[in-house]
């Protein structure tokens, strides 16, 4: 027997039958069949595909506008599969219909959902079904704002990307019912008796990057969360924003699925507490963005309040974002809201505040959002125990300054925000830095279990006319009309997993010749998609990108028409592009086992020890007559007593290491190459010398600001903070000029040189050092009285405690706005401050024996001569511009070289140590091959086009 197009049929088999499912009778059959369920169920999307699909695109029967076409398959579900039958076809003729026996509902219902589930019109409602009240699946990636089914994928671009059976809901695991997914899956994957296994790694180092939970704010229970609807936290309010979340990206309230036309954010929801004396350092910037792109959203009508204490803009280009914020729109109102209470008619929110001119104010919100703090994981006191590792008083991993990815037991190494709440690049430069530590630890193993990995044969495309692969989301329509375009399609993720085994399957099964993929940008996504094409087997240069993100979405995101015809005539162009493209080869040149680190300071020496415990040489080439650079004026730190014991430590170890090639008093002269392959010229003490090496490290450092104002430099009381701390660590020194009595009143003024116009961005540890020094008054001369005097307060992280300390010790902190900052006069033999308090709203006076200036950390001078000679960028403050700020915070755009320390932006000491780990595991990664594939697309000049 022979069936023909394999669809089904009820005729009985026999042999020699030849069975024609597909006829030009059976398709008009059929699309009369499709026309009488148009009639009934004209709405319905599901018969609207079928009928697009055998081109049927309108009914000659009358329309009855129902919403079920009496399929059955509700009712075979819940009969067949279920066992239950609560429901079944009822009547007959034109009164036929699903429903409960006799018309009522149903008490036999297990409100399962599967009836609805295979609904083809969505006409099941559960409630005209069972008696019980339907409880659905709440999505956790969602974060429990939308539903899911039991058998789901739990989050997109999850790795694997497959499906799984949560066994608590599983009607087949409960019940022994069901079973469709079993036998419906072609994989055959679906194990109903798979058991959990535990499995046993024999290791030599371990990592633990067991993340973080988020501070549960129903705790608060002030803020309504858990009985308010329309209060969120910043992690909802986040997935609301996704293209992905709940409501498709759309700005949504949940109570009602409204547009929101005020939002408010709570700021410290969690953190900065009594219970919690600690800042979790991410919150104040992730509210901004999250506000910006609501108002991106919604449009520009969208109010946005965020009620905050401190503003803490401390990373690289925070604080420009945060103006860029207020430039938009977003109120910032700096206040601690004490409550929220709900509008019962409305569903509105009250937030009630003081303001800053001590009005009690009361204000009205469609949506509120808590920005929730950082908590430990959960299983924190778990992974202690198993792990044998130690916490500090916050539950947190407890770490060394000098050694931030080092736990309390040898050979277990930690990173990201299980060491202390922060961003993404210092968790990036944290997992960077514990992977080089891992490296040291196991270097006499070193690529013992590598793999080399195999691709197939490249195909030959020599004469062969281009063919592609297009992924643009809403322009795939126009790309299959282009010349040359056999498949296009969309996806969401374009960059998973599983959509790069698609376009492998696309290229192999229409026998591609050239990919195109429009989606975001090859800065950063070029790599992974020519990697895809080469293992489906062509060239990975028969493959180009049209960056529409970037190019269209991006800027244009309020003139979607526009941004859509952009991108078609981006795609057109790349399309076109894509037709000169030819087979390139790379080559394979040796690599030169050996690293540059310019910059002898902390950063550079961390860098050069990792990679000489990894068995690399190192030059290191120090401008100056000794190692130290900046941490020789640092004498302590809020949780380390003296550095100077662990800076002369570290200057021991590059000296007495054999593989460690030091060179002081030295300046780059020269520098050409390419990765692998570099030489440095270099001129030490008269001499001139050549260092051949295959990568470098830019380590250079930063300088302390040279104030121009508040009379540095004309009065003697008037001095910096690293002044102030080298006096502080001679004791008795401090004093001067006048050793004979201790100070009465110290002043600190803060920003100095920072977060100004000529230099607008924060230089991160002024306030910690302010407090720091405050504190070690206070600990010398307890009646001394000290006053800060600031705009905010940035003390980030556990450096928080610290500043609470400091106010416990009597410390005064006194508010300035950047319009009226504080004065400072000659009094005597003293000086007098005079400051507008934004508390008292009034001026105050208050006359010092010191002041002191909390100035900001500069570029070095000599910043933009290394820039040129390495090829590397600068950004506008003058500090080396990295790769990309969050996924590459230690890379340069030119490959080979990397970046440690206050030459990428100002940090303090253990982020710098983190910092120079990333970069040299950053190197080793490339030292550590015998060859390097050079880049196969080089430029060159057509001399008769040239001008020059």
């Amino acid at each position: 027997m022979q069936i023909v197009c394999g669809r089904s049929y009820s005729y009985p088999a026999t042999n020699n039958l030849i069975v024609n499912t597909n006829t030009e009778r059976i398709i008009k059959s059929r699309k009369i069949i499709i026309e009488l369920l148009l009639a009934r169920c004209p709405q319905s999307e599901a018969i609207q595909k079928i009928a697009e699909e055998y081109g049927v695109k309108e009914t000659r029967f009358k329309k009855k506008n129902e919403d079920c076409f009496l399929c059955g398959l509700c009712v075979r579900m819940c009969n067949e599969r279920m066992g239950i039958s609560a429901i079944n076809f009822v009547n007959r003729g034109p009164h036929k219909k699903v429903s409960p026996p006799f018309d009522v509902v149903s008490d036999v219902c297990q409100t399962c959902g599967a009836c609805a589930f295979i609904c083809p019109t969505e006409r099941i409602k559960l409630e005209e079904i069972s008696k019980n009240k339907e409880v659905p699946i709440l999505d956790e990636y969602n974060e429990r704002l939308a539903k899911r089914a039991a058998t789901y994928i739990p989050y997109p671009q999850a790795v694997p990307n497959k499906a799984t059976i949560d066994e608590r809901y599983c009607v087949h695991m409960l019940k022994d019912e069901c079973g469709v997914c079993k036998e419906f899956c072609e994989a055959d994957a679906i194990d109903y008796e798979q058991k959990e296994k535990k499995v046993s790694l024999d290791v030599g180092a371990v990592v633990l990057s067991p993340g973080f939970d988020i501070f549960d704010a129903e705790i608060k229970e002030e803020y309504g969360y858990g009985f308010y609807p329309n209060v969120v936290t910043s992690i909802e309010f986040e997935r609301i924003l996704s293209s992905t979340g709940p409501f498709a990206g759309k700005v949504l309230r949940p109570s009602d699925k409204t547009e929101p036309k005020r939002i408010g954010f709570i700021q410290c929801v969690g953190s900065r507490d009594s219970k919690r004396d600690y800042c979790s350092s991410v919150c104040c910037m992730y509210a901004t963005k999250e506000a910006i792109i609501a108002k991106e959203h919604a449009g520009e009508d969208l109010e946005c309040d965020i009620f905050f204490m401190d503003m803490r803009a401390f990373g690289k280009g925070f604080d420009e974002y945060y103006n860029r914020a207020k430039e938009l729109g977003v109120d910032y109102i700096r206040c601690r809201p004490s409550a929220v209470r709900e509008i019962p008619q409305t569903k509105n929110l009250l937030i009630e505040y003081l303001a800053e001119d001590d009005k009690k104010v009361s204000r009205e919100y469609d949506l509120v959002v808590l920005s929730v703090g950082i908590v430990p994981p959960k299983s924190a006191n778990e992974i202690s125990e198993k792990f044998g590792i130690e916490l500090n008083e916050h539950n947190f991993c407890k770490t060394d300054p000098f050694t931030p990815v080092e736990s309390t037991r040898e050979g277990v190494y930690v990173s990201g925000p299980f060491t202390e709440p922060k961003d993404i690049p210092e968790t990036i430069m944290q997992a960077s830095g514990a992977s080089s530590k891992v490296l040291s630890l196991l270097k006499d193993v070193k690529g013992s279990l590598i793999i080399p990995k195999e691709y197939p044969p490249e195909i030959n495309v020599e004469g062969q006319e281009p063919r592609r692969v297009v992924n643009v989301p809403r322009v795939v329509e126009y790309a299959k009309t282009l010349p040359n375009v056999v498949y296009a399609d969309d996806n969401l993720f374009t960059c998973s997993n599983d959509t790069q085994e698609i376009i492998k399957e696309k290229i192999k099964e229409h026998n591609l010749n050239r990919v195109v993929v429009a989606s975001c940008t090859p800065r950063t996504h070029e790599p992974l998609f020519r990697n895809t094409v080469r293992e489906a087997g062509l060239n990975p240069y028969l493959f180009e990108m049209a960056n529409i993100r970037d190019q269209c979405s991006w800027i244009h995101m309020h003139e979607p028409e526009k941004a859509t015809e952009k991108s078609k005539d981006l795609v057109r162009m790349t399309v076109a592009k894509s037709r000169l493209l030819e087979p390139l080869q790379k080559m394979l040149v040796p690599i030169i086992k050996s690293a540059l680190v310019i910059g002898g300071g902390l950063s550079g020496m961390t860098s050069a020890v990792e990679l000489a415990n990894q068995g690399f040489d190192v030059y290191l080439v120090e401008k100056e007559k000794e190692l130290g650079g900046n941490l020789r004026r640092i004498h302590y730190l809020v949780a380390e007593e003296n550095p100077q014991d662990k800076l002369k430590k570290l200057i021991e170890n590059v000296k007495k290491a054999e593989k460690i090639h030091l060179y002081t008093e030295a300046k780059i002269e020269k520098f050409e190459g390419s990765i692998g392959n570099f030489k440095t010229t270099i001129s030490t003490k008269g001499k001139s010398i050549e260092l051949d090496h295959g990568v470098v490290v830019v380590a250079t450092g930063a300088q302390e600001y040279k104030p121009k104002e508040y009379l540095y430099g004309q009065h003697e009381r008037v001095l910096t903070q690293l002044e102030l701390e080298q006096r502080l660590s001679t004791d008795g020194e401090w004093l001067a000029p006048d050793k004979n009595q201790m100070p009465r009143n110290v002043v600190m003024i803060q920003c100095v040189g920072s977060r100004d116009d000529e230099r607008p961005y924060c230089s991160r540890v002024c306030c910690t050092e302010a407090v720091k020094n405050a504190l070690k008054i206070k600990e010398l001369s307890p009646e001394t009285h000290v006053y800060i005097l600031y705009r905010d307060i940035r003390t980030y992280g556990f450096n928080e405690s610290f500043y609470t300390e400091a106010r416990r010790q009597n410390v005064v902190f006194i508010r300035y706005d950047e319009g009226r900052k504080p004065e400072v006069s000659k009094n005597g033999n003293g000086l007098l401050v005079e400051v507008f308090d934004q508390t008292l709203k009034m001026p105050i006076e208050i006359s010092a024996d010191l002041v002191v200036l909390s100035a900001g950390i500069v570029p070095n001078d000599d910043s933009e001569t290394i820039s040129q000679f390495l090829k590397v960028p600068l950004n506008t403050d003058g500090f080396f511009l990295e790769a990309h700020m969050k996924l590459r915070p230690v890379d340069f755009s030119t490959d080979g070289v990397f970046l440690a320390g206050l030459a990428h932006s100002p940090k303090t000491v253990s982020e710098s140590i983190a910092q120079a780990e990333a970069a040299a595991c950053r190197a080793a990664a490339i030292l550590s091959k015998d060859e390097y594939e050079t880049e196969a697309t080089i430029s060159s000049v057509n001399e008769e086009l040239c001008t020059g």
